[in-house]
């Protein structure tokens, strides 16, 4: 597993998503999912990515007893500020700074850890101006609870804005063949100011590798609700996975590999390294994802690629 570096901090230059381990990928299995956590720090995959919101918490917990013995071997990530304790219709971003550090203080209770290594501001927040919210992140790195400082789903000003209070070491927006909105909303400012990139679901939530079944789906599962999978617009948004499917078929891997090999392949074009976190809960595809780190696409390839994100129908939630 080769590494690379967000701002001064040193991951693996592939993370693992755990979010789908506790909650929005239908039912998880607590030892599987610790068996997966297990089998990516064995692959090199250390840099793991989690969040308080993940199951109330239960995903917080479930990496936090993965890493136990581990600890010294990962760059751990988590995230604070959607607060969902009013039900998910009634659901709120929150900044403030009293906030911020009792979400932070909980967040080590639940991982067993001592220090956040990469902690992330979830979304922009409603309750308090950014300023707020980044000078109370920065308190908890000046009281050695976190290292490094990251934001997710941000634009170009708030970026700016948050960066002059204190060093932002990434930003975590989804990226994939299919969504490219940061490359006009926020990428300028991350090449300006050396901030790295952290693409999260980089897989299109399942969609790029042809294995979702929708009628198999759990009821709770997300993406019954999600507008790209649903009705028309899954049905046009079969001919992006059939590309995918097409160059991967032709080049002898999975489809997966190719949408994550097409994420790789952007870091020189975008001027910014990159990290990206495909999330899963078994071994196998956790297998498959690292593989793809091998791969390199053809310029006729990436030709190919390229124009699928124009094609997308749906929003992205």
């Amino acid at each position: 597993m080769r590494t690379t570096k967000l701002g001064d901090l040193t991951v693996s230059a592939q993370g693992l998503g755990c979010m789908g381990m506790s909650e929005f990928y239908g039912p998880g299995d607590w030892d599987e999912s610790i068996a997966t956590i297990g089998r990516a720090l064995d692959l090199g995959v250390t840099f793991l990515d989690t969040a308080d919101v993940y199951g109330a918490g239960h995903n917080e917990v479930l990496v936090g007893r993965g890493i136990a013995h581990r600890r010294d071997e990962v760059q751990l990530a988590t995230k604070f500020g959607i607060d969902r304790s009013g039900g998910d219709a009634h659901r709120v971003w929150r900044g403030e700074h009293d906030y911020v550090k009792r979400a932070a203080e909980a967040s080590l209770t639940r991982l067993g850890v001592e220090v956040i290594d990469l902690y992330y501001l979830h979304r922009p927040p409603q309750t308090a101006e950014i300023e707020e919210t980044v000078g109370a992140m920065a308190e908890l790195v000046a009281e050695g609870k976190v290292r490094y400082l990251g934001l997710s789903e941000v634009n170009d000003e708030l970026l700016r804005r948050a960066y002059a209070v204190h060093p932002i070491t990434a930003v975590q927006s989804e990226y994939s063949l299919w969504t490219r909105d940061l490359e006009t909303e926020v990428i300028g400012a991350m090449r300006e100011l050396g901030v790295g990139l952290v693409p999260y679901s980089p897989l299109g939530r399942g969609f790029l590798t042809g294995t979702v079944d929708m009628s198999t789906l759990d009821d709770k599962d997300f993406r019954r609700r999600n507008p790209r999978f649903r009705g028309q617009a899954s049905e046009q948004n079969q001919a992006i996975a059939d590309t995918v499917r097409e160059v991967a078929d032709a080049k002898g891997v999975a489809p997966a590999q190719v949408a994550l090999a097409w994420v790789y392949a952007q870091e020189e074009r975008l001027g910014v390294p990159l990290a990206p976190i495909p999330g899963t809960k078994r071994i196998k595809w956790l297998e498959q994802n690292v593989a793809a780190l091998d791969i390199t696409l053809t310029t006729d390839e990436l030709a190919r690629l390229d124009p699928l994100a124009a094609r997308v129908t749906g929003a992205r939630y």
